[in-house]
């Protein structure tokens, strides 16, 4: 009822034509070619606004106005003349047809398209027949309770009824869930799948008994939850562990905003977002990559979360400034050209000579990785690798550490993880042979090994 914003609340019976062509400048003689089909329209009006302010928008647009439907219906399959008729509460208020209308359909594609390109999805509304409460002697506007129905052939019946003054406003809570800020890596349908957490939509899975033991999964640059798959199956953690996966913002399924900015820390805040909402305590971390970053800088914020630390080709902290460089450049790469251009260099780079020369296998599952991820999400991991310039203090590690590399890893050397091995108390270190950066994906028998002995 919109009190204090209008007393004349008045019905339009309409016929909406929904256009189903981009066009523009298009004559009357071609107008029905961009026509895809109709429905129904209540062009609901503020009167006393309209009339006011001369300008229609304000007096068309309040919450809840202009509602259509119930149906969407092709121009073929249904009759050329259309009638439209109106009842409240019953009572016949309009009816009258297609041809009545002042301005015909051709005329109006006519019109609008001498100045604006029309585009399909939009709904033109075509105007009312007599019988408006306005129209009436004395005018007669819409009080609550009153139910409109508009029907048309072959469209059914929009029926709305109006609420009381004291009605809650259902608009304000649906905008409220609405952004036009850009969001990336949207790929679940309706969001299935994905967990609020620290404010943001982010992919989670649980598997296995919830009164396990809690396993966290971190995967690195380029993965998701799912390059653990293989070590999860080879040593059936599922039917022991309490495990949680989370694919990091942007990556695998989890969404990131166009006003998010991501960095290691970010990425451990939302780690420790999910160990709240999962009521995850005593947790053993397994990370990989870029992930090894966001595990160390959770376990050195929040010591007493974690229990133990599987480290798997952790990075050198600092980066050396050719790496973030380089990181920075790839982002700018993806951003402008897509994941295409990067991902054979990184294939390249990333695995091991006996990868490369007789395990397909591990190469295609690495570019599905990588060719899965969104541009925008993984530029932002880039740069969060980018910007990780402060030393991680590994030395505050208290817990026991196991870390693993490949003897081939250019992201994480032999040399970088002896390091850590040296400043970590508790620290262990396994060298795989022949194995570059993939550690899970070019040998998973070799990192289940050693994950089996360590936990």
């Amino acid at each position: 009822m919109h009190e204090g914003f209008t007393e004349s609340p008045d019905y339009e019976g309409e016929i909406g034509v929904i256009v189903g062509r981009c066009g523009f400048k298009i004559p009357e003689s071609e107008a029905m070619d961009y026509v895809w089909g109709y429905t129904i329209i209540n062009d609901m009006t503020a009167r006393e606004r309209q009339r006011d302010h001369k300008q229609f928008y304000i007096g068309k647009s309040p919450d809840t106005y202009c509602p259509m439907g119930p149906i969407a219906v092709p121009a073929s399959d249904l009759p050329k003349v259309l009638r439209i008729q109106t009842h409240v509460n019953g009572e016949k208020r309009q009816d009258s047809t297609i041809e009545d209308l002042i301005f015909s359909i051709p005329f109006l594609i006519k019109t609008i398209s001498e100045g604006m390109t029309i585009q399909p999805g939009d709904v033109i509304a075509t105007g009312t027949p007599a019988g408006v409460g306005i129209g009436m002697k004395p005018n007669v506007f819409l009080a609550a309770d009153d139910v409109i129905e508009i029907s048309v052939t072959g469209l059914g019946t929009l029926r709305n009824t109006v609420s009381p003054p004291t009605a809650q406003n259902q608009i304000v809570e649906r905008v409220a869930k609405v952004t036009h800020v850009p969001i990336s890596n949207d790929k679940t349908s309706g969001g299935a799948g994905l967990t609020l957490l620290n404010s943001k939509h982010l992919y989670y899975k649980h598997c296995g008994p919830h009164d396990g033991s809690a396993i966290i999964f971190i995967h690195g640059l380029g993965g998701s939850s799912e390059v653990f798959t293989p070590l999860i199956a080879e040593l059936s953690l599922a039917e022991i562990y309490s495990l949680h996966l989370l694919d990091l913002e942007g990556h695998g399924l989890s969404l990131t905003s166009a006003t998010s900015v991501i960095s290691i820390s970010s990425y451990a805040d939302d780690v420790h977002s999910l160990t709240k909402f999962a009521s995850i305590k005593n947790a053993t971390i397994v990370a990989h990559g870029m992930g090894c970053l966001v595990a160390m800088d959770l376990v050195t914020r929040f010591p007493n979360l974690v229990e133990k630390l599987v480290l798997m080709g952790p990075p050198p902290s600092p980066l050396p400034p050719d790496t973030q460089a380089g990181y920075i450049a790839r982002a700018a790469t993806v951003r402008s050209s897509g994941i295409l251009p990067i991902v054979d260099a990184v294939v390249t780079a990333g695995v091991s000579e006996k990868t490369k020369s007789s395990n397909s296998l591990a190469i295609a599952a690495i570019r599905m990785s990588l060719l899965g991820q969104d541009p925008e999400g993984y530029a932002k991991g880039c740069t969060a690798l980018a910007d990780a310039v402060d030393k991680t203090p590994v030395e505050d590690i208290k817990v026991p550490t196991l870390i693993i590399t490949g003897d081939e890893d250019s992201f994480s050397p032999p040399t970088v993880c002896e390091n850590y091995a040296g400043q970590i108390k508790l620290a262990s270190l396994v060298l795989l042979p022949n194995v570059g950066h993939w550690h899970v994906f070019e040998d998973s028998h070799g990192v289940s090994a050693a994950v089996k002995a360590f936990l």
